[in-house]
């Protein structure tokens, strides 16, 4: 099958093919009313989209009241398998990568040992990674990456080479002229961004690491911070899809945050630099290394509680580990995790109480200490909300690396599907 093409649709054209991609299959009926379309409009629009192989009839008719009222319809779907996608999450240690489909369906992993932080050498291994990944998936259409960090987009004027940015959040490098990337048009000239990495995990300040890894394999290339890139992938086709209002707020090596509004993650100049070490929960928290005394970090990070536990016991236990004495009744690591559920809820509670979302979701390699503290943490949501206010309506995801990787995967979906990032 070849692969189908985003590149010619018309605005209209692409606001029905994402409105199926993200929640198909649909049926036309619920396209018309999320778009505000006639029947007639949108037969219009879902023709050559049809045609073309992008959208496809679902054999399965639409059983919903409307439908059954007149001829039983076909739902509209994505050929999910006409595009893939690489995703990256790169750690201190390793480097994980997996394929997506085009509605971000996992299809391959692997993960690689890091043994340098050079920025030459990181990109070498996602490239070769890259090039196994392209002999398994040959209609391999765009690159993503994820880094815990800062990704600097300050403007700049480099667009000689007809190279340029998206001009948003993120850094975007266009290559080799291939279908469905974003295009000079997308971004007037001089418009891009020059987007540069600045991670303390890996060592690095300023490195413009799109344009390393887009210069070795000339597919279009897209870094963000990695909780920007998980949120995206869980606001587009995951916990969010849907939602207006939608917070997620991550657990591990860090604290990540952020707010989905209107479909779009709020961006600010300073998000990726991070809230967690200066979000102060209690000034009589813990004071850690990674944060400052009685932030989020201090309560949270799973480096954080790991130092709590060493500096009372002695011992140094891994986070399971810590989990598993706890809950088994440890008496020093059940306390460290009661400060740390207690603040989860008050965390919560302030996000509720100020963002107001639909949902909030935890996500993350820590998410473990809801498992083990799951009571403390209701009683301090509780605590901090209004008594007559609404349950917080919460869910947890604990999130391999493999989900940070298919986060950075759908940034490259969202330069097919967009012509850019979203943001």
């Amino acid at each position: 099958m070849p692969a189908a093409s985003w590149a010619p649709l018309t605005p209209a054209e692409r606001a029905v093919a994402i409105e199926v991609l993200t929640h198909g299959p649909i049926s036309r009926t619920e396209i018309a009313r999320r778009l505000d379309l006639s029947a007639g409009s949108l037969t219009r629009l879902t023709k050559p989209l049809i045609e073309s192989g992008l959208l496809i009839e679902d054999p399965a008719p639409v059983t919903t009241a409307a439908a059954r009222q007149g001829r039983p319809s076909q739902p509209l779907d994505i050929v999910a398998e006409s595009r893939y996608f690489a995703g990256f999450k790169i750690t201190a240690d390793a480097v994980y990568g997996v394929v997506t489909t085009l509605k971000s369906d996992i299809v391959a992993d692997r993960t690689v040992p890091l043994h340098t932080h050079d920025p030459d050498q990181v990109a070498d291994l996602l490239h070769t990674m890259t090039e196994e990944f392209t002999a398994a998936f040959p209609r391999l259409s765009g690159i993503g990456v994820g880094v815990g960090g800062h990704v600097d987009s300050r403007a700049d004027s480099r667009a000689a080479d007809g190279r340029v940015g998206d001009g948003r959040a993120g850094e975007v490098r266009t290559g080799g002229g291939r279908t469905g990337e974003a295009r000079t048009g997308d971004t007037p000239a001089g418009g891009g961004r020059a987007g540069t990495v600045s991670s303390p995990f890996l060592g690095w300040r300023s490195v413009p690491f799109a344009d390393l890894l887009e210069q070795r394999t000339g597919l279009p290339v897209v870094v963000k911070n990695d909780v920007a890139a998980l949120i995206e992938s869980e606001a587009w086709f995951g916990a969010g899809r849907g939602l207006d209002r939608f917070a997620v707020l991550t657990i591990g090596a860090g604290i990540g945050y952020g707010l989905v509004i209107g479909g779009q993650l709020v961006r600010t100049r300073d998000g990726d630099h991070g809230i967690g070490p200066r979000w102060i929960v209690s000034q009589n928290g813990p004071l850690t290394p990674d944060g400052d005394r009685g932030s989020v970090v201090s309560f949270l990070a799973i480096p954080s509680i790991r130092y709590q536990v060493r500096a009372a016991t002695g011992r140094d236990h891994t986070y399971d580990e810590i989990l598993a004495l706890a809950a088994a009744g440890d008496p020093m690591p059940a306390r460290v995790l009661d400060e740390a559920a207690r603040a989860l809820g008050t965390v919560v509670a302030q996000i509720a109480n100020f963002a107001m979302p639909q949902k909030i979701l935890l996500a993350g390699e820590g998410v473990g200490l809801v498992d083990v503290a799951g009571p403390a943490i209701e009683e301090a949501i509780r605590a901090n909300r209004d008594p007559f206010a609404a349950p917080v309506p919460l869910e947890t995801k604990i999130s391999d690396f493999n989900d940070w990787a298919r986060g950075a995967a759908v940034l490259a979906i969202q330069i097919l599907v967009l012509g850019r990032p979203e943001v």
